[in-house]
């Protein structure tokens, strides 16, 4: 049985980009921040992984500071360091040396007890193509919305 339990979603990454290839990475945390995140207290809005081809970082999400960590809270929208293989590392730098290639993280989730990251390598979206998605959404909506009312 797994245990998993979804601690914030990144619902805009779908949106606003096309997602090609997920990683999961490990964050490397202090105490206060770990209490955070399975408190729910976590947020990945504006977040988004930078790397240098050695080391990746998980940037701009913000971890609420632990109420009961008085002094030894810790910075909110610290870069945190993911733990992930060299292979893995090499594989997201030469996909965001592409035009048009970002990383982005979609969700943070509790494994085993430990915070783990989902991270996609992914290419941003045109106008149209959002467009698209919305006209999309619409339709499936009023179908769901017609065979409720039918039944």
């Amino acid at each position: 049985m797994n245990n998993i339990k979804i601690v914030s979603t990144n619902r805009k990454a779908g949106f606003e980009y096309h997602l090609e290839e997920t990683f999961e990475a490990g964050i490397s945390l202090q105490g206060s921040e770990i209490k955070s995140i399975r408190a729910g207290q976590m947020s990945l809005a504006e977040a988004y992984v930078k790397t240098d081809g050695k080391e990746a970082w998980l940037v701009d999400a913000h971890i609420a500071p632990y109420e009961q960590a008085n002094r030894y809270n810790h910075e909110p929208r610290r870069p945190r360091r993911l733990l992930l293989n060299k292979r893995e590392i090499r594989e997201l730098w030469d996909a965001v040396r592409l035009k048009g290639m970002t990383i982005v993280p979609t969700k943070v989730y509790l494994k085993q007890g430990r915070a783990k990251v989902e991270i996609a390598i992914a290419r941003g979206k045109k106008l149209h193509d959002k467009r698209d998605a919305i006209a999309k959404r619409e339709v499936e909506r009023d179908l769901k919305r017609q065979i409720r009312y039918r039944e």
